[in-house]
């Protein structure tokens, strides 16, 4: 069922505000909770109004716009906490502690029973406080705590009634998806409440962890704009809509704005200083990118046969690179009709040969070729030239060689 009916808690201002290079002005907060909220993000998660004054302001501010999303912030399980909490106007408020044994010794220093009676005290009276709000309760360092002991927390939880989620914390990103298919599985047979997953990815594991916790009946999850958050990140929001995509296509384009997510890709990537990695998941350079010669004339024929993803769904075009010597003489001739020049197809496949022999002693651009293209388009040929490609008033610099035929 979560698999098609779950929803995203995006947390880039709250995780994501705990990336080292994340500063975000308060104008700046506002950018990025309205293009979160363009996407058709759920819920946005805030920093705790307690971490500083600005925060405060930051939050207050953001519940008053009248967006779409849902707005939520995270707290410790104190009153305190949640007084503060609920004199900002959100949503829902996001409780949290420490489980494991490094927690409860070196964070919090209370016992697992210390832990039951602190959400026994604080949770009932929440509800009291606001009836109507969102309520969600989640250990902290979840698969480092012993099972039972954890299990003890959250039937204790459930039992009070008053949550509407349980979360589950792979806080220092240790977990497997089996493990988490478990622990998920496990408290959606004991408890009634909605299970929420946040996932960290110091081990490579946060969007299949993530998609094992859904496939078990995780209803709520985690992300960030492009994984930032402590350390290596949670699971990116990019590459959560590229794995929900290839489950059900039609449900994730009906859910979200798949157009917007490169251009709030790159808005927070500029606020944090870093750039989109190349093997990003949808909007990284090189992921429609296509440069060997059968994959070329495949994907010239039907783009499906090596793309999961289509690209004009997220606003984006593929390109198949012809400038090197793995290049096949279809995408050649791809590339001569884009520029609207006449070569037989023994000519084509004649160039063909003659830019892979150059390939082999020089980086090519997609400027060379298409001189050549135009050199051979005017009736010569490769025997009319017996003198070096920089003869040809070729570019010969070390630039990469270009994306090619773009569809």
């Amino acid at each position: 069922m979560s698999l098609d009916h779950y929803a995203i808690i995006e947390s880039t201002l709250r995780e994501g505000e705990q990336f080292i290079n994340a500063d975000f002005s308060h104008e700046q907060k506002i950018r990025i909770a309205r293009a979160l909220d363009e996407f058709g993000v759920e819920y946005l998660e805030l920093t705790s109004p307690l971490a500083s004054p600005g925060s405060a302001e930051d939050l207050r501010a953001i519940a008053r716009l009248g967006l779409r999303a849902r707005i939520l912030t995270h707290v410790r399980c104190h009153r305190e906490d949640v007084k503060v909490a609920l004199d900002a106007g959100v949503d829902g408020i996001d409780v949290v502690i420490g489980t494991s044994s490094q927690l409860r010794h070196f964070s919090h220093g209370k016992s697992i029973d210390q832990i039951i009676e602190l959400a026994t005290d604080v949770l009932p009276w929440m509800r009291d406080q606001a009836p109507d709000i969102e309520l969600r309760f989640s250990t902290e360092d979840s698969f480092r705590s012993e099972e039972a002991e954890l299990l003890r927390v959250y039937l204790a939880v459930d039992r009070l009634g008053v949550v509407n989620r349980l979360g589950i914390a792979d806080t220092v990103g240790i977990a497997s998806p089996s493990q988490v298919s478990r622990l998920v599985g496990t408290l959606r047979r004991l408890t009634t409440a909605d299970i929420e997953f946040h996932g960290h990815n110091d081990s490579g594991c946060a969007i299949a962890n993530t998609f094992a916790a859904l496939e078990a009946g995780a209803t709520h999850i985690d992300t960030s704009v492009l994984g930032i958050g402590e350390r290596n990140g949670i699971t990116p929001l990019g590459g959560l809509i590229a794995r929900m995509y290839t489950h059900d296509r039609a449900a994730t384009q009906s859910k979200y704005r798949l157009d917007r997510l490169r251009p709030l890709e790159l808005m927070v990537a500029e606020l944090v200083g870093v750039d989109i990695p190349f093997n990003n998941y949808i909007t990284g350079y090189s992921a429609f990118t296509h440069k060997a010669g059968i994959h070329a004339k495949a994907i010239l024929n039907a783009p499906e046969t090596y793309e999961a993803l289509d690209p004009h769904d997220f606003g984006l075009t593929r390109y198949i690179s012809i400038a090197h010597r793995l290049t096949g003489w279809n995408a050649v001739k791809a590339r001569a009709e884009q520029l609207g020049l006449s070569l037989s197809n023994d000519q084509l496949k004649a160039l063909t040969q003659h830019i892979k022999a150059l390939a082999d002693d020089k980086r090519l651009t997609l400027s060379d070729v298409d001189n050549l293209l135009r050199v051979w388009a005017n009736g010569h040929g490769i025997a009319d030239f017996r003198f070096p490609i920089s003869d040809l008033g070729l570019p010969t610099s070390n630039r990469q060689s270009g994306s090619g035929v773009a569809q």
